[in-house]
């Protein structure tokens, strides 16, 4: 009776031993899990589609259509008709110059005008309505001079004060008992004004665009007509800063062609090696709009490519600079993205480890393209897959990628 009691007791002894064993065992399992999945935690991304692009950084150099208008000597100060960024039809006006010394002859109509001004002050007895109205013609161009930045504006506005001093002086002429003497200043000044007035020259323009007063002395060499002489060695020695804005001159004008514009840019990249001439490529500006544009011409130069881009939309955006800051976008792509570390490599053929609860599933995909980060995947047809050398049972059993599906990235099998 002892001896039973005995053996239960021993055979009790060792059933809790190993359900204690199996108990510690399990815990430590569990513990060398959790201990693995913080000390190195699954990596995954979440299928989404997106859009991945190849960019490069670069600066360029404008060439442009533009013709140069000057007087007849370099020195003398023009008066613009057109305003900078106002278009002009060709054999129209853009600017005018004197022949005779227009700086004293303007001088002297000031003079005549502040007599004429003086003659008129304190008199009170000029009732005509005409007159009040003139007065308050003068006061409304006198508040525009105020608040007016436009240069040809502000010659507007100073030549009509002139002109409605001149009428009311007029009247003032005839009604007032000074009136011969302000008679006289008028004769005076519409005489000085008929000689200024003959010894004006109209430069017309050549061409139809934009008018521009911004003059660099690059015109003749950074123009399309010159494209085959224009190299990345030349470009580099004009030593122009990126994104200055070119000086405004008083002595020239000219017309630009605003409908297209040129743009050289130098590359020794991958992408711009595979690029041809007639290929469509996008360009984003320093003002981060994206504009179409087209490679026009490659030149070829030791190891790098001199590649002139074609714009036709934005060209008014650059015609206050020579040298730009530019994105060229060689191409985009949308689709289902994943990181480039996603993808695992096997006898030539990619695929992605994709995570459901606890199970993976390594699936065959196919990269469509890729940048330095990131690669857009699909599915291969079934005609694709038969041509890899998939049986038609294989290809059933195969699961496909679907949006959302949670890939493990860095994956290590």
């Amino acid at each position: 009776m002892g001896k039973k009691i005995k053996n239960k007791k021993i055979k009790k002894q060792i059933r809790d031993t190993f359900f204690l064993t199996f108990i510690i065992l399990i815990i430590v399992i569990i513990l060398y899990a959790v201990i693995s999945l913080v000390g190195s935690p699954t990596k995954t991304f979440l299928l989404n589609k997106s859009t991945i692009s190849e960019e490069e950084s670069k600066v360029g150099y404008v060439i442009r259509e533009e013709e140069v208008l000057q007087s007849i000597d370099d020195n003398t100060k023009i008066e613009p008709i057109k305003n900078e960024g106002e278009r002009v039809s060709t054999g129209k006006p853009v600017f005018k110059y004197y022949s005779v010394n227009e700086e004293e002859i303007t001088k002297q109509l000031d003079e005549l005008n502040s007599q004429i001004q003086e003659a008129l002050l304190g008199k009170t007895d000029l009732g005509s309505s005409d007159v009040k109205a003139l007065e308050s013609q003068i006061e409304k161009q006198v508040e525009n001079l105020r608040n007016e930045n436009n240069m040809q504006a502000i010659l507007e506005c100073k030549n009509n004060i002139s002109d409605y001093i001149v009428k009311k002086a007029k009247i003032a002429g005839s009604l007032s008992t000074a009136g011969e003497y302000i008679n006289n200043l008028i004769a005076q000044r519409n005489s000085l004004e008929e000689t200024l007035n003959n010894g004006s020259q109209y430069v017309n323009s050549t061409m139809s665009g934009v008018v521009s007063y911004r003059i660099d002395g690059l015109e003749e060499e950074l123009s399309i007509d010159n494209l085959d002489n224009i190299t990345s060695d030349y470009l580099k020695s004009l030593n122009l800063t990126t994104g200055q804005i070119v000086s405004k001159n008083n002595n020239k004008a000219k017309v630009i062609n605003n409908f297209e514009c040129y743009i050289a840019v130098t590359f020794h990249s991958e992408e711009a090696i595979l690029a041809q001439e007639g290929d469509n490529i996008t360009l984003r500006l320093s003002n981060k709009e994206t504009v179409n544009a087209e490679i026009y011409k490659i030149k070829e130069e030791d190891s790098d490519r001199l590649i002139i881009f074609k714009i036709t939309d934005g060209a008014e955006e650059l015609i206050n600079y020579r040298k730009i800051s530019l994105d060229v976008i060689w191409w985009t792509y949308t689709g289902l993205i994943v990181p480039k570390s996603a993808i695992l490599y096997e006898n030539g053929k990619s695929y992605v480890l994709i995570k459901k609860n606890t199970e993976y599933t390594k699936i065959l995909i196919k990269v469509k393209k890729e940048n330095d980060s990131y690669c857009v995947i699909d599915n291969y047809s079934t005609e694709e897959l038969m041509e890899l050398g998939y049986t038609t049972e294989q290809i059933n059993k195969m699961r496909e990628i679907k949006i959302y599906d949670e890939v493990i990235v860095d994956p290590e099998l």
